[in-house]
């Protein structure tokens, strides 16, 4: 959600500007930031605080010391924890979202505002019926080149028309460097083999599309070949060995789907966000003793249902789609390679050989023995010879090697 955060943040600034094409920062002011979910999952919900920045390069100020609670329409209210500087929790074992309760959120900041969303009802959620991909291509945003891949597809079932949906997507993959780290070097006699080489790691990336629908806009109420995201095969090597994507069909309002279209619309427009009003961007939750006072975000209350799509290298091997290539360069040197200085007493030795190759940026990868004696040194670029420099050891939770 980083690209929607820095939306707001861009909003932010705007609407404190006289001119939207020449912002006059002198004006700026701090505005409320909330990031808030709450759905019928067996897990958190979170609330985010932030306040706007005046500059895109600046780290956001996270709102601290807040007192945060949720309450619905049957009276009941808890109060969530902050789990860490400007991320407030629930408990998963005491609080959960129920299908047709209405929620409302409270925010007291720690300078005495007070801030309340209007009542949000937790609509049902049709499930997924299966998640599948097909071969596709697609023109980068970045480069105009057409990129070939794969595009995920969904299906779900039926539903009510006039229902209003929301989707997100998470992917994770397993990949594997080329040229991982084997030893460390010591001195020209002492290399120490790695016990944890970092040669197979995991990617995680949050799908920032925004992708929403009105069940009305088809026939039956259901979806069939929705589109959900594409994944190009020779740009990352998130198809290089097994790859996952997990759907998540979030039930939402009519306000809340058009606060999304909005967010869509001013997204799109890219390098032209000043073309869009961003005063038309409303947001469910007021400053209950100063209703003027503009905040940012939405309290968004939904029900879920999610669904997860494995696609393994032979999947897709037949589709003739390009193969991801790592650029690597390795290198590797031995004192032979360099000429005697004409300085006496100066000549080159291993340890300068791994000093430069190190201070050049460098990853010492093995030394190579012939004969039982030291001949080279290797190195190679780092993003080749260890995985965490793109991902993570640890392997996700839920990830399976099979179907």
């Amino acid at each position: 959600m980083r690209k929607l955060f820095i939306i707001l943040i861009t909003l932010g600034i705007l609407c404190t500007c006289i001119d939207p094409y020449t912002p006059n920062l002198d004006n700026f002011q701090s505005i409320l930031v909330v990031d808030a979910l709450l759905t019928d999952e067996n897990t958190s919900n979170y609330v985010k605080l932030s306040r706007t920045i005046q500059s895109l390069d600046q780290e956001p100020e996270k709102v601290s010391c807040a007192i945060v609670t949720i309450s619905d329409d049957l009276g009941n209210s808890t109060l969530l924890s902050e789990s860490s500087k400007g991320i407030y929790k629930t408990d998963s074992l005491s609080f959960r979202g129920e299908t047709g309760r209405a929620y409302t959120l409270c925010i007291k900041t720690d300078d005495g505002k007070e801030y309340r969303s209007e009542p949000s009802i937790l609509y049902p959620v049709n499930d997924i019926d299966s998640i599948y991909f097909e071969k596709d291509n697609e023109i980068s945003e970045k480069t105009s080149e057409n990129l070939e891949g794969v595009r995920i597809y969904i299906d779900s079932k039926d539903g009510n028309q006039g229902d209003y949906y929301r989707w997100t997507c998470e992917e994770w993959w397993k990949f594997s460097v080329p040229d991982p780290k084997k030893y460390e070097y010591i001195n020209d006699s002492t290399f120490l083999r790695i016990d944890n080489i970092h040669q197979v790691c995991w990617g995680n990336k949050k799908s920032d599309d925004i992708i929403i629908e009105s069940s009305s806009s088809s026939n039956s109420g259901s979806f069939q070949r929705k589109p959900m995201i594409f994944v190009p095969s020779d740009t990352s090597a998130r198809l290089s060995i097994r790859y996952c994507v997990q759907v998540r069909q979030l039930s939402i309002s009519q306000k809340e789907y058009e606060y999304w279209n909005q967010m869509r619309q001013i997204n799109e427009s890219g390098g032209d966000i000043f073309d869009k009003q961003p005063f038309q961007i409303f947001s469910n939750i007021k400053n209950i003793n100063d209703p003027d006072e503009q905040v940012l975000g939405y309290f968004q209350v939904s029900g879920v249902s999610q669904r997860r799509k494995y696609i393994n290298f032979s999947d897709i091997k037949d589709l003739n789609l390009p193969e991801y290539k790592y650029f690597c360069k390795r290198i590797e040197k031995s004192i032979a390679d360099y000429p005697p200085p004409l300085s006496p007493g100066g000549g080159m030795s291993w340890d300068k050989i791994y000093s430069q190759h190190i201070a050049a940026g460098y990853i010492f990868v093995e030394p190579i023995l012939i004969n039982g004696k030291l001949a080279l040194l290797a190195f190679t670029t780092a993003g080749c010879a260890d995985c965490e420099l793109h991902g993570t050891l640890k392997k996700p939770a839920f990830w399976s090697d099979s179907e």
